[in-house]
């Protein structure tokens, strides 16, 4: 998990605290009338131990708390979505997943994608995201329900013509490069690409794969400032914390300024059109 889920955890164990000192127990007195090990209460408080949704209501009805035991449940549930493992999100298939994206996207108003290897989902087109899913749905060992994932994938490109919405994506050029499916797919897709910086509201630049490091590359969204969507190979994280994001601001301004877009950009995705046709 990353810092800001530790953090998280540690406020939460310290709202607790505060609500047992103001009802004058001791951490062992707690544990007592609890009925838990002594050591429960410590590790709680310092954020060692999610506390359950029971332990949340045990707690403020020992700590005569009663009326913070939703919000405190609810804090507890918002950690535990916070680092979401592959297995949890896609057990049923891919479709349920792609179904979130498109609530979150469409409550979004300005969103910013990085990907260093794969074209983001909102610029793809459905050969190309067919076979980006099959090969979630092989890797992952998950439901096969690539055509509804397919389907619900398209029908986020939707958010695209929002005239409240607006999009910078930056894309590395490997990201082009990277065959997913065969030459016939990428040129389809390479021809989405150039349609799509056409469009009022969205901006793509490319990174040159010859571009100096300066910056650690995963990909990453951020939506509007409130939140920020890591994905890696065995779960995805979202990032709440205000301070973090801040450094994925900075990363995507640093990005940007890498990045080629407009004419160059258009020329340099002609130049890969050349490559895979003459190959």
């Amino acid at each position: 998990m990353t810092d800001s889920l530790d953090e998280a955890k540690e406020a939460l164990g310290a709202r607790l605290r505060e609500l047992r000192l103001d009802a004058g127990l001791s951490g062992t007195e707690l544990a007592h009338r609890a009925g838990w090990h002594q050591t429960k209460v410590s590790k709680i408080e310092y954020g060692k131990t999610r506390p359950t949704d029971a332990d949340i209501r045990t707690w403020c009805a020992h700590t005569r708390s009663e009326g913070q035991v939703a919000d405190l449940i609810a804090t507890a549930r918002n950690i535990e979505s916070a680092y979401l493992e592959w297995r949890r999100v896609l057990g049923t298939g891919v479709k349920r997943r792609q179904h979130a994206s498109l609530r979150i996207e469409s409550e979004t108003q300005f969103m910013r994608v990085f990907h260093p290897y794969l074209i983001p989902g909102l610029l793809q087109t459905a050969d190309y995201a067919e076979e980006v899913l099959r090969r979630v749905v092989e890797f992952h060992r998950i439901p096969d329900d690539i055509e509804a994932g397919v389907s619900k994938r398209l029908q986020r490109q939707q958010v695209l013509y929002r005239r409240d919405h607006s999009f910078h994506f930056l894309i590395a050029e490997q990201a082009i490069r990277t065959t997913v499916g065969s030459d016939q797919i990428m040129l389809g897709q390479m021809d989405r690409l150039l349609a799509a910086m056409g469009m009022p509201r969205v901006t793509i630049g490319i990174i040159p794969s010859m571009s100096r490091y300066q910056v650690p590359l995963s990909n990453f969204t951020l939506f509007d400032n409130q939140m920020v969507m890591v994905e890696n190979v065995t779960a995805e994280m979202t990032i709440t914390q205000p301070r973090e994001i801040a450094v994925y601001g900075r990363a995507f301004d640093i990005l940007t300024s890498q990045s080629v877009a407009g004419d160059p950009a258009r020329s340099l995705i002609r130049t890969l059109i050349g490559e895979r046709t003459a190959g």
